[in-house]
C-alpha cells in the first residue's frame, strides 16, 4: 500500500468524525430548544396582583375575577380638633375597606367652609359647629338628607402647665391675672366663635379682645399655652386632653354659649357618594363611636 492512499484514507476518517461531531451538536441544541419556554429561554416569572397597597398574592392565588377593583381615594375635610381620633379611625377604616383611601385635611370649620365653596375637591366636611354646615347647606353644596349631628365637645380654659396664674375661671380673663389670651380667630374658626358668646354673656368681651391673639385653627391655640406664649386659651375639652403641658382650669359656664355639635355631611359634588356614605356609617359604628368617647367627645345623636 503507497503513501498516497494511506494520506487519502486518514484525510477520509478526520472528515467522518467531523460530521459525527457536528451532527450531535445539532442534536444536543435541538434538545435544549424543545425544553426551553416559548418567547425565551428563562423560566417564567409568576406575578402579584396588587390593588390599594394590599398583595393578593401569586396569580394561581387570585384568580382574575377575585382581584379587587382599583382604589378610590376618598377626601375628608374634617375640623382640626378632630385630629388624634380621626387619625386612628382612617386606619381601622381602611382595614375594613381594602378599596378605600382616606386623605384626611384638618384645620379651622370656617377655612374648609370657604374651600368647599371655592370648589376645592371634597367628598365629606366635618363641621366643629352647625354654623358652617348650615351654611353649606343652604348653598346647596352639601347633601341635606347625608347630614348627621354626630359628635358634642366642652370649651374650657387651659393655663401652661407649669404655671403660676392666679387665673381660676373665666371672668377672671378680664383681670390683671391675664395679660395675653389665645383665642380662635371668630370669624372661622367656631372655638372662637364659642369664645366670644362665653365673654359676651359675662359682660367681659371687650376687655378680654383688647388682650387676645388669635389663631388659625384650635390646635395653635392650644400650642402656645402649652409652649407658655399665653397666659391662658379657650379651647375644646377633647384637644386639652390630648395635652400634658396644660391644665384645664374650668369648663365654660352653663348656657354661656349654644351647644358645641359636631356635624358631618356628604359633599354635594363629591365623585365618591356610596364610599362617603359607608365612612359615615362607619363613624357611627358601636365601635368608633367608644374611640371619640375615649378622646373625650360624647355622642350628639341622642
Amino acid at each position: 500500500m503507497n503513501n498516497g492512499f494511506l494520506k487519502m484514507t486518514a484525510v477520509l476518517l478526520a472528515a467522518a468524525m467531523l460530521i459525527a461531531a457536528f451532527a450531535s451538536l445539532v442534536n444536543m441544541q435541538g434538545s435544549k430548544a424543545a425544553d426551553a419556554p416559548a418567547g425565551g429561554t428563562e423560566p417564567a416569572q409568576e406575578t402579584t396582583e396588587i390593588s390599594c397597597g394590599v398583595s393578593n398574592g401569586s396569580v394561581e392565588e387570585a384568580p382574575q375575577e377575585k382581584i379587587p377593583q382599583e382604589c378610590v381615594e376618598l377626601t375628608v375635610l374634617a375640623a382640626a380638633s378632630l385630629t388624634d381620633v380621626c387619625n386612628e379611625l382612617k386606619a381601622r377604616f381602611e382595614a375594613e375597606y381594602p378599596n378605600i383611601r382616606v386623605t384626611l385635611s384638618y384645620g379651622g370649620s370656617g377655612a374648609l367652609q370657604t374651600q368647599i365653596e371655592e370648589g376645592a375637591p371634597a367628598d365629606v366636611f366635618i363641621s366643629a359647629a352647625t354654623k358652617q354646615m348650615t351654611a353649606l347647606e343652604e348653598e346647596g353644596l352639601v347633601n341635606s338628607e347625608s347630614i348627621v349631628q354626630l359628635l358634642e365637645n366642652k370649651v374650657v380654659l387651659i393655663v401652661p402647665k407649669e404655671s403660676d396664674t392666679r387665673v381660676s375661671s373665666f371672668e377672671d380673663a378680664a383681670t390683671d391675672a391675664v395679660t395675653m389670651i389665645g383665642l380662635g380667630e371668630p370669624g372661622s374658626v367656631p372655638v372662637g366663635q364659642y369664645s366670644e358668646e362665653i365673654f359676651t354673656s359675662l359682660g367681659i368681651l371687650d376687655a378680654v379682645k383688647a388682650k387676645a391673639n388669635y389663631g388659625s385653627d384650635v390646635r395653635t391655640v392650644l400650642s402656645w399655652v402649652e409652649t407658655a406664649a399665653v397666659d391662658c386659651g379657650v379651647v375644646y375639652a377633647t384637644d386639652a386632653y390630648t395635652s400634658e403641658d396644660v391644665t384645664i382650669i374650668c369648663e365654660a359656664p352653663k348656657g354661656s354659649c349654644e351647644r358645641v355639635v359636631y356635624p358631618i355631611g356628604i359633599v354635594a359634588a363629591s365623585a365618591h357618594p356610596d364610599e362617603a356614605a359607608a365612612w359615615i356609617a362607619f363613624l357611627q359604628s358601636d365601635a368608633s363611636m367608644e374611640l371619640f368617647e375615649a378622646y373625650g367627645f360624647s355622642d350628639a345623636r341622642d
